[in-house]
């Protein structure tokens, strides 16, 4: 389940936003990744700064919409294989878009991507918590372990 809306001046022209505050129903990367090409999408893979604040105009809008949205990171396209080099400063150039494409643009949160054993990444959504070193943790990127769910 999950919003789809539709636009025409962006590559990917229809995102579907699903997010679950049941707990249980929250899957992990590989998971969200299968999910959204069973729907006959990808993961979203961001291109530019205007489609980054049409993102998160659209998460405003489905937490102003009443459902109670809480604290829950999503899913987005992005990703580092293998871990060979994880822990040199090459790290975050090893992070590639899951549908193939080439985008070079990143909203990584103050010191992020950490990588070690977190390869897959997430953009914040924790309305709740309180402000870190990089401001809110709100529509910045942070790299997570494939594993969790959100």
């Amino acid at each position: 389940s999950g919003q789809k809306v539709c636009y025409g001046d962006f590559k990917n022209s229809c995102y579907k936003l699903a997010y679950f505050q049941d707990l249980s129903r929250r899957v992990g990367f590989q998971e969200a990744r299968q999910a959204c090409e069973i729907d006959g999408g990808a993961l979203l893979s961001l291109d530019s700064e205007a489609e980054q604040q049409l993102i998160e105009n659209m998460l405003q809008n489905l937490t102003k919409s009443g459902s109670g949205i809480s604290d829950g990171d999503f899913w987005i396209g992005l990703w580092r294989s293998g871990d060979g080099l994880a822990t040199s400063r090459a790290c975050p150039d090893l992070y590639q878009w899951a549908d193939g494409s080439i985008s070079p643009f990143r909203n990584w949160y103050t010191d992020e991507p950490s990588c070690g054993s977190e390869a897959c990444v997430v953009m914040y959504h924790q309305p709740t918590a309180n402000p870190g070193l990089g401001g809110p943790y709100l529509y910045q990127w942070n790299d997570d372990r494939c594993n969790m769910k959100h």
